[in-house]
Formats: structure tokens, sequence, C-alpha cells
């Protein structure tokens, strides 16, 4: 089974709602008290959903306990709040920090100096908290974040936005689903202008678009070739990049300056997202079945 035939469950519009307004009249500690317990109602009857963590789990290097699932589910849970306070503007951006202070540097040279970047992120950590630190800390450069989510994704994003009526940073969406020849030229240019745009690589499309085959934590799993092809045609700096969230709410930035060749990228970035999943394995937010090698992945 793909992602796009399971159902999302935890992240809909009218789910979003009501913890932003839970939030504004109880706090924070209200909203995570609700979501524990409604994460646990989600694992019990998440009977298929739960297999899937089982099957992750143990590829991963955790033992497929049904602690260690709901520990999966529940931190899956918890960067749902996180992504609430940063559509609000209320995600505190100091909790942001950065693993290495030359990709580090490197990033901040792209606001800084308007060269632009292309970064291809995944669906391991929480990439969206990113933009709190980008509308704090570069408010004055007018930073323009692109940005690329499956078609759902996007109308319950741009919709909750409009319904709680808060300022947001310069940011636009683009259904991946929607991506035609036009859309290379429009972002080229995006790109030349200094803009920055961010597209998973770890997910493949609803569209039957061309995939790669590549083993990853010890597995057969498929890729998205359109967005290394994407990265190639862009002819600009291009990098890795995973948030993962650490005790206090706090963040990691991990970020890793891509290979221009498009092969050697690809496998780069199955490199990079493989360390840090094991790393951080109950933050690999895929709940489907990602392998595609018919083993069981019991050990």
């Amino acid at each position: 089974m793909k992602w796009y035939q399971v159902k999302e469950q935890a992240a809909g519009l009218k789910r979003l709602l009501f913890m932003y307004y839970l939030y504004r009249i109880c706090g924070k500690k209200a909203v995570k008290c609700l979501t524990f317990f409604v994460t646990f109602f989600a694992f019990i009857f998440g009977k298929e959903v739960r297999g899937y963590s089982k099957k992750y789990l143990p590829e991963a290097g955790v033992k497929p306990t049904l602690v260690n699932q709901f520990r999966h589910f529940l931190s899956y849970s918890d960067i749902l709040i996180d992504n609430m306070e940063t559509f609000i503007n209320k995600f505190d951006p100091h909790n942001i920090t950065f693993a290495d202070e030359d990709t580090k540097n490197e990033f901040f040279n792209c606001v800084i100096q308007k060269k632009g970047g292309f970064f291809i992120s995944s669906h391991l950590g929480n990439i969206h908290v990113l933009r709190s630190f980008l509308s704090a800390k570069y408010d004055k450069y007018n930073v323009h974040v692109n940005i690329f989510l499956s078609e759902n994704q996007c109308k319950i994003f741009n919709e909750f936005i409009r319904r709680i009526m808060v300022p947001q940073a310069d940011v636009t969406t683009y259904p991946v689903e929607q991506i035609n020849v036009s859309t290379p030229i429009e972002i080229k240019e995006k790109l030349d202008r200094g803009e920055l745009v961010f597209i998973a690589g770890d997910r493949v499309s609803e569209t039957g678009s061309t995939v790669f085959q590549t083993k990853f934590l010890g597995r057969t799993v498929e890729f998205p070739l359109g967005t290394f092809t994407f990265a190639k045609l862009m002819d600009c700096p291009t990098f890795f990049i995973v948030l993962v969230k650490t005790k206090g709410d706090k963040y990691i930035t991990y970020i890793e300056k891509a290979p221009v060749n498009q092969k050697e990228m690809q496998t780069a970035y199955v490199k990079f997202l493989e360390n840090l999943t094991r790393r951080y394995p109950l933050q690999f937010y895929h709940f489907y079945d990602i392998f595609v090698d018919g083993k069981t992945g019991e050990k």
C-alpha cells in the first residue's frame, strides 16, 4: 500500500482548527493532554497503520513492541502541535539550532546573499518549523519560501491560514500533483531572485511518476526520481535538510550539500536520510508499507 492510499487522520483541517482554538483558550498543556488521548484511541483502533509501524521499527533498530509503536504514533502527534504553533507564529525560533557550523553558514549565505537554494527534505522529523526560524531571523531580508506539498496538504494549509487570519511569512505552496512543463521555469526564476525551494525526496507521487529503487535500512524502497531531476535542472546550490526534535521542544537542523551529479545526489540523499533515520527512528513518519521487496520485516 502506498502513502496516498492511507487515509491521514491526524492533520485534517477540522483537527487543526480545534487544536488552534483549544490552544488559544486553554494553552499548550491542554492541547498536549488532549492529543495524548486522541493518539491513544487512534492507536488502539488503527490496526492497519499500527502494523506498518511494527514492520518498519525493527528495520530501524527498534524493538516493535506495543510501547514503541505507541511512542512512534505519539511522536507524530507531538510535531503536529509544533506545526500548529508555527502556523500561528507562536513557535520559538530560538529552539532551532544547527548541527554543523559550516553547512549552517552555507544555508545563511543562500538567504543573506540572495543566491537561492533548493532543499530536498523528507518525512523524517519536522521541516515545517524552519519557517519560524526564517521568519524571525531573516524578516529584514524578505525571504520567500516555496514549498511543494501534496494537493490535499496544500488545501489544508491554505484554508487553515485563511481561517485563523494570522499574518504569515512569505510562503507559496505548490501541489506536487500539478507540476507541469512550466513549473521548472517558474521555480528557476524564483531561485534566481534568491528565493528558497523545499520539496520532499522520500515519497513517490500519486500521479505515478518515475521512481528509482534503492536499498534503505537494508530493504528495497522506492524514491521519486522527479525530485532529483528537478534539482539538477535548477542548476543552483542544492542541499539535503532534516530537522529532528529533541528534549524541551528543541530542534536540531541537519544540512548536507548535495553532489552536482544526479545519480550521486540520489545515492548521497539516501545515505543522509538512512543515517539520520537510524539515529531518530521514532521520527520517521511513513505510516504505510515503504518496503517493496516482500520481506516480513520481523526480526
